[in-house]
């Protein structure tokens, strides 16, 4: 029998999506840019899609514990400066790539100590909370106690380490504040089998299974603060600090107003990495069952990235930095990768080889040189977005190619939004690409080039109506792609004098020009720069300089 859970009213009909917030023990990495991308793209997606008053798109740092203390200590910097300083790297990164959040936390700040404080006194009103002497095994490099049943024992040493992470534990014991969580088991199982609560699937099942297969123990939600010295105290009780997940988990309640009354609540998705569903999907609905507060409506789960097929870390040296890789493929270049390639489902893998080929091939050749072609000052002297002739469309349709990049360009809109609507990035990019392959075969089968320097009226109408069609995918296209490749996207509109109040959604719908309009000047028709690594840099100029010897 559920003993608390009930369905609460929503503060709005606004849309609210969170990454989590970035532990602040080191500088960002490829995982971090990856889950802010998917909160990006989703909340892109829907400010194309739908108007809300209200919107929030929350991430930052979670600032507290030991190990970001003892990082500080490692470089010689006050706790202050080091926390700040982490906070700004993610700053720039996000804003660097074009990641619009509207609120960015850090659990340093004065409301979030406000908002957790009160969380606290809330649970504890609801007898929530008690004081007990506890022994466990803790996990300083995950800030968590850990069952007999989530421990590796190693047979010769007799050492214990989480199965999870692989991470040392040791055994602890000392009087905390406790959670009741074994009092809402039963809720938490009731608020995860709604459907679609979380997803994948599969996030679904092992989360599940968790709830199902054991009793959950009550949890430990302080630690004294002679061993945990950097965190916000207990309320009424200078000698414990809170435990940092239920000081970082309320982190979303801070940015939607509480404890005053909230703009936005629930959150209708939250962005997760698979290590920290359990967090996620026991621990932080069941602090808010307990405090009268609705659960979110829908956790994403998303898988972890690989460096050629190789786990990420720093003991393996293998960590990728975006900023320094964004100086060789560009920001842009990162977003489309990692959304083209990452499935929430399963580990990505990242290789410079691979991103170097999908980059060339999907950005520089399929979009860019479909782009510099129907935007040439040779086939397109004029620079215009030609009409549409009537009399040549019908003669064009007849044509194979042109039948099937009609098909495409009708079809698109709708199976793009389902798979936004379904976070499957992969196959949005995958549409796309399909879309313009079509467009570049009717480009190549058309062959407009034949007519540029015709006189014949028909010619020019033929040449006209060929890279008008040709621009109204690459208009489609560019819509479609703005919430993957905002900045790519907004160049390719703004060459196309599509204005702003023109790229939304409903603006998908095929459209041929009935007059004729002119083309925007920019400063080059190049929308991606081929990559070429420094060995074809070397053939290239080798081949150059051959060349002239032999002219």
């Amino acid at each position: 029998m559920l003993k608390h859970l009930r369905k609460f009213s929503s503060f709005s009909n606004g849309f609210f999506i969170t990454t989590p917030i970035y532990y602040a023990n080191a500088a960002p990495h490829l995982g971090h840019l990856y889950s802010s991308l998917i909160a990006d793209s989703i909340n892109r997606f829907e400010n194309l899609t739908s108007f809300h008053r209200d919107n929030i798109f929350s991430t930052g740092t979670d600032e507290h514990g030991m190990k970001v203390l003892q990082s500080a200590e490692r470089n010689n910097v006050s706790i202050e400066n080091y926390c700040k300083s982490i906070s700004s790297q993610y700053k720039n990164l996000f804003k660097e790539s074009e990641i619009e959040y509207t609120n960015f936390i850090r659990t340093t700040d004065d409301q979030h100590k406000i908002a957790v404080a009160s969380l606290w006194n809330k649970l504890k009103a609801q007898n929530a909370i008690y004081k007990d002497k506890y022994s466990g095994y803790y996990c300083l490099q995950d800030e968590t106690f850990l069952s007999e049943s989530q421990l590796n024992t190693d047979p010769i040493t007799g050492k214990k380490t989480s199965i999870e992470s692989g991470h040392p534990v040791e055994w602890s014991e000392e009087e905390n504040y406790m959670f009741k969580l074994t009092d809402y088991q039963e809720d938490v199982i009731y608020w995860a089998k709604h459907e679609n609560r979380v997803v994948p699937q599969k996030f679904n099942k092992i989360l599940l299974d968790m709830l199902y297969n054991e009793s959950l123990p009550d949890l430990s939600i302080s630690r004294p603060s002679s061993r945990m010295t950097w965190g916000i105290p207990v309320p009424n009780d200078s000698t414990q600090n809170i435990y940092v997940w239920l000081d970082a988990l309320t982190n979303y309640l801070t940015v939607a107003g509480y404890p005053n009354e909230m703009k936005i609540w629930p959150p209708n998705v939250q962005v997760i990495g698979k290590d920290i569903l359990k967090f996620h999907g026991i621990y932080w609905p069941a602090f808010l069952i307990a405090a009268n507060l609705e659960p979110p409506e829908q956790l994403l789960v998303h898988s972890h990235w690989t460096v050629d097929g190789q786990k990420m870390s720093k003991s393996k040296g293998n960590v990728i930095d975006p900023m320094e890789r964004s100086k060789i493929y560009s920001f842009e270049g990162l977003r489309y990768f990692l959304l083209r390639e990452g499935v929430n489902h399963s580990d990505g893998n990242y290789s410079d080889e691979k991103i170097i080929k999908i980059l060339n091939a999907e950005l520089a050749n399929t979009l860019g040189n479909l782009f510099s072609r129907a935007c040439a000052k040779s086939l397109n002297p004029e620079q215009k977005i030609p009409k549409i002739d009537p009399d040549q469309l019908n003669e064009l349709i007849r044509n194979d190619s042109c039948k099937i990049l009609f098909e495409k360009m009708t079809e698109l809109p709708d199976m793009s939004r389902k798979f936004y609507s379904e976070y499957s990035f992969h196959l949005v990019v995958d549409s796309v690409m399909s879309t313009l392959h079509a467009a570049n075969a009717f480009f190549e089968s058309a062959k407009p080039w034949e007519f540029k320097n015709s006189k014949q009226q028909s010619d020019v109408a033929k040449l006209d109506t060929i890279i008008s069609i040709t621009l109204e995918c690459l208009k489609i296209c560019g819509i479609v792609m703005q919430p993957i490749v905002p900045n790519y996207s907004s160049k390719l509109l703004d060459r196309l004098n599509v204005s702003k109040e023109l790229r939304f959604w409903k603006d998908t719908k095929l459209n041929l020009p009935k007059t004729n309009r002119p083309l925007v000047n920019l400063d080059s028709n190049i929308l991606f720069q081929k990559i070429i690594i420094a060995e074809e840099k070397e053939k290239k100029e080798k081949v150059r300089v051959n060349k002239k010897r032999v002219n």
